[in-house]
């Protein structure tokens, strides 16, 4: 798997990559996590609730076999501006020594009024 960040591309604002190319493998599309516990509750910070989605999607991603440096992709939804600082550490310690292609986008709202933040990804183990 090959990360990459051209020099005719302005330098990503924070550690994510431009582009991750792979080869043939096994590829897990990971759906959209959200900080809701495995007991069902959902956390009222926006900064827990972001910690616990990327737990599940870590979760969901060591269930496929698979770790942080197969992931080749995230997206991640939140419902404005002040997630941003607190999705880039998450997604940071997560993804240290392997940043994925990455998008934030800021959303109107989510499958549920209580939750803030949502992350799905896609992941790549190459034959």
């Amino acid at each position: 798997m090959k990360r990459f960040n051209p020099p005719t591309v302005a330098l990503p604002g924070s550690r994510y990559s431009q582009g991750v190319v792979h080869g043939s493998g096994r590829r897990l599309l990971i759906s959209g996590q959200v900080g809701v516990r495995p007991d069902g509750s959902v956390p009222a910070s926006l900064k827990d609730q972001i910690d616990q989605a990327f737990m599940n999607f870590m979760a969901v991603l060591r269930e496929a076999g698979m770790g942080p440096e197969h992931v080749v992709k995230i997206t991640a939804m939140a419902l404005g501006p002040e997630a941003l600082p607190h999705y880039r550490a998450a997604r940071d310690l997560c993804f240290e020594g392997h940043p994925p292609a990455s998008t934030y986008v800021q959303v109107a709202g989510l499958a549920s009024p209580d939750f803030l933040f949502e992350v799905d990804g896609e992941a790549v183990q190459e034959d």
